[in-house]
């Protein structure tokens, strides 16, 4: 199992119905794309103050191999989403953090 991480430092300006929006559209893809298990979002809550590193938004997809992970990051739909992401987020790029881990099968 892969476990795609996107963490988001949105500008300021960025209201919160344009995120649930976006949060929308990745969680639609559920639906249509094949290997996707599970899609989790919304706002950081940890307690960790300052960990977070103005990351204070994010989304998780879960995803059944590295071949469905790959299939959504070439999906066009996923890729409109993802550039709505990078206009919306403080710095473009710089804005945005991703991470993937590679967990045991269950």
């Amino acid at each position: 199992m892969i476990r795609h991480c996107v963490f988001i430092r949105f500008r300021a300006d960025v209201g919160n119905a344009t995120k649930l929006s976006i949060y929308q559209e990745i969680a639609d893809l559920k639906r249509t794309m094949p290997g996707i298990i599970a899609v989790y979002e919304g706002e950081n809550v940890s307690p960790e103050t300052g960990m977070d590193k103005g990351f204070s938004d994010g989304f998780i997809v879960d995803f059944v191999d590295e071949a469905a992970r790959d299939t959504y990051l070439a999906d066009p739909d996923h890729q409109k989403t993802g550039a709505k992401i990078v206009a919306a987020a403080e710095g473009g790029l710089a804005g945005i953090f991703v991470y993937d881990l590679k967990l045991p099968s269950a």
